[in-house]
């Protein structure tokens, strides 16, 4: 084979690598304008890294805390790094790349998913893991979390789970096709709508009640991270009337807190001290809360971070207090749109 044969063969190798490359980005969901809890992994990878706090958990996290908020009431910096129904192996797997950018001083984990580390379900492990930068944690994040159905190819190559997409491509996936779209406030996804929590079903008695042992396999391993990196870990219970979160779901949380000397807080049992009111402060029935009572909660918690660890304020740095001034002019501007 000659020259030039070779290197005809080589561009041609090279064209094909490309285009194969780009239609894999073209199919790929951006979660940009459609269905935009997807993007709230790679949202960080865009930030400063300079959070003193890490909030870690599914829904109750990044619907309930405003980082914004704590900032401005505390000058506290802080970080959801929460995902829809985000498992505590894939909070597991966040904190250990997160701990590859910054090392805050304390990680709150939320620990109302560990009821539902027996559920598998393949649409929410993709809004966490697709945008994902590829890395050992996300590798180690797709074989803990994926369902039999699923295969390790699909997630480096998305037009093998994608393909169908081709077919039914959006503006989103034109506009975004380099970028993606920043949806979230440190990690905090806005919603103003309010929906009361009324007529919520009975509480009823449970078979089990038990969490499981990978549950608490992967709590072990959150703890032992924190404890050798030095950072102070925060159990919580975010406040919803519903689904419910059982005495015997809560008397494990405070047996574990106590045995590992954790601080547990169920902010359940102090709703009315935060002023959270279901009626208004909610956007789907009292499942997750609204900006209303985000803002209430957030700044009942900031107190207790700013009371009970060692943070700095950095409402005092000048420079940091530069790029939270102008993240909340915008943060601002929403809330009156």
């Amino acid at each position: 084979m000659n020259k030039k044969n070779v290197i005809k063969i080589i561009v041609m190798i090279i064209i094909f690598i490309a285009i194969f490359l780009l239609l894999n980005r073209l199919v790929e969901p951006k979660y940009s304008t459609d269905l935009i809890e997807g993007s709230m992994t790679s949202s960080y990878y865009e930030e400063d890294k300079n959070h003193e706090v890490i909030i870690l958990g599914d829904c109750e996290v990044y619907a309930n805390f405003s980082p914004l908020v704590m900032y401005e009431e505390q000058g506290i910096t802080s970080y959801v790094r929460g995902n829809s129904q985000q498992m505590i192996w894939q909070s597991y797997y966040l904190l250990e790349e997160t701990l590859k950018y910054e090392t805050p001083k304390v990680v709150v984990f939320s620990v109302g998913g560990m009821k539902n580390a027996d559920k598998e379900n393949e649409p929410y492990n993709r809004l966490c893991i697709d945008q994902m930068k590829w890395s050992k944690q996300k590798v180690d994040m797709i074989f803990s979390s994926m369902t039999k159905e699923e295969s390790f190819l699909s997630y480096v190559f998305p037009i093998l789970r994608y393909h169908d997409r081709i077919t039914e491509l959006k503006q989103e996936d034109f506009t975004y096709f380099f970028h993606n779209k920043e949806n979230t406030y440190n990690g905090f996804l806005m919603n103003k709508e309010v929906k009361p929590a009324e007529n919520l079903p009975a509480k009823r008695k449970l078979g089990n009640y038990q969490f499981t042992n990978k549950a608490y396999e992967y709590l072990d391993k959150i703890t032992k991270l924190c404890k050798e990196k030095g950072i102070e870990l925060i159990l919580i219970k975010a406040p919803a009337a519903y689904p419910y979160w059982y005495e015997e779901y809560n008397n494990q949380i405070e047996e574990y807190a106590n045995k590992n000397n954790l601080k547990y807080i169920n902010l359940l049992d102090k709703t009315e001290e935060i002023g959270i009111d279901y009626k208004k402060d909610t956007y789907d029935g009292g499942l997750h809360l609204n900006l209303t009572g985000a803002t209430k909660l957030s700044k009942f918690f900031a107190e207790i971070l700013k009371t009970d660890c060692v943070l700095t304020d950095y409402r005092e740095n000048e420079m940091i207090n530069q790029i939270y001034t102008e993240k909340i002019k915008k943060y601002k501007q929403e809330i009156n749109s």
